[in-house]
């Protein structure tokens, strides 16, 4: 990690300022019901309501606008296969450049038309790492656009945090924060930006049981990258890097695993008890407050929950499934 840059709470405050005139201020809702089911106040910064459907447009936006004008002429590339894409797209779009995402041709096709409808250039390819990284190469080589990582990158993970900084500023009583994790730069922004505001307050990164790197890789003290790549969560499924895995480390994150039937319930309750349709990788976040609850194992206090988006094919939707969970009432607190 010799040389690496990790970012801190200022770069995660610079990046509120650069990005306040692009980004959206999402709101934080409450829920009665869901306060009962979980045993204590739940509050869930609404991410996926942010322009492009996800939390990565900030991340996205922070990097974009941090460029100078001869590099940002250049254009910018990244390989994703989902919601960096499209927020990436939307930046770039933002800005005036030109934009090349290559994703891998399994990509969900909400995803891919998002990112097409930003006006970024796409281009597929087999759905492998080693095959979005090779023909990425060749974008970069080929057009000398600069890449902007999904996670991997100081100004992305700062401007990820603001979400979080927003939440602490929205609702100053919470006392934990839960947020997905898959490459990092969402929990890991999380962790800068809630412990620069309150040392004292618990970050919980949550992930599918099967595709569990992140808990595996803080248990070993090493990157861990073998996981399966099968999971309703299709945004969760990258690994971390080793910045990443340095800054939840630095923070002492606690990863909570969550199963497949968790994570639908969990979506079926937010679009029950919230009114509020979110992707299975942000339901993942909640599923873990679900199960920290029932088993007594949440931090005391106040839970803030980022849903991190909302991009989901909704003729996909797996609620034909029972979820073990009826008759919630719809009493929902909007707080600005």
């Amino acid at each position: 990690m010799r040389g690496t840059v990790l970012p801190g709470i200022d770069d995660v405050r610079r990046a509120a300022v650069c990005i306040a005139g692009f980004v959206r201020r999402t709101p934080v809702l409450r829920s009665a019901s869901i306060d009962a089911l979980v045993g204590r106040p739940v509050w869930f910064k609404c991410e996926h309501l942010q322009r492009g459907g996800a939390f990565k447009y900030r991340g996205a936006t922070n990097a974009v606008q941090a460029l100078d004008a001869a590099t940002a002429a250049r254009g910018v590339a990244a390989h994703s296969s989902g919601n960096h894409a499209a927020a990436l797209a939307l930046a770039a779009a933002t800005r005036g450049i030109p934009c090349w995402v290559v994703m891998p041709a399994d990509a969900p096709e909400v995803k891919r038309a998002a990112t097409q409808a930003h006006g970024a250039t796409v281009v597929l390819c087999e759905p492998t790492l080693a095959a979005r990284e090779a023909i990425l190469a060749e974008v970069l080589e080929r057009t000398g656009a600069v890449e902007i990582h999904p996670y991997d990158h100081p100004a992305v993970i700062a401007g990820q945090g603001t979400a979080t900084l927003e939440l602490l500023e929205q609702v100053p009583s919470v006392r934990s924060v839960v947020a997905p994790v898959s490459g990092g730069g969402l929990l890991g922004g999380t962790a800068i930006a809630a412990h620069g505001v309150d040392p004292a307050i618990v970050v919980v990164g949550a992930e599918p049981v099967g595709v569990d790197d992140a808990r595996r890789s803080l248990a070993a003290g090493r990157l861990v990258t073998e996981h399966n790549t099968t999971s309703i969560a299709d945004g969760l499924l990258a690994v971390l890097s080793e910045r990443t895995l340095a800054i939840l480390a630095d923070h002492d994150v606690e990863i909570v695993t969550v199963t497949e039937e968790e994570i639908i319930e969990a979506m079926a309750v937010v679009f029950e008890a919230l009114k509020q349709v979110v992707e299975p990788s942000a339901a993942v976040a909640f599923a873990a407050v679900v199960r920290a609850g029932r088993r007594g194992t949440l931090p005391p206090g106040e839970v803030g929950v980022i849903l991190s988006g909302g991009n989901v094919d909704l003729g996909a939707l797996p609620f034909d499934r029972p979820t073990g969970v009826r008759g919630l009432t719809v009493d929902v607190e909007v707080r600005p």
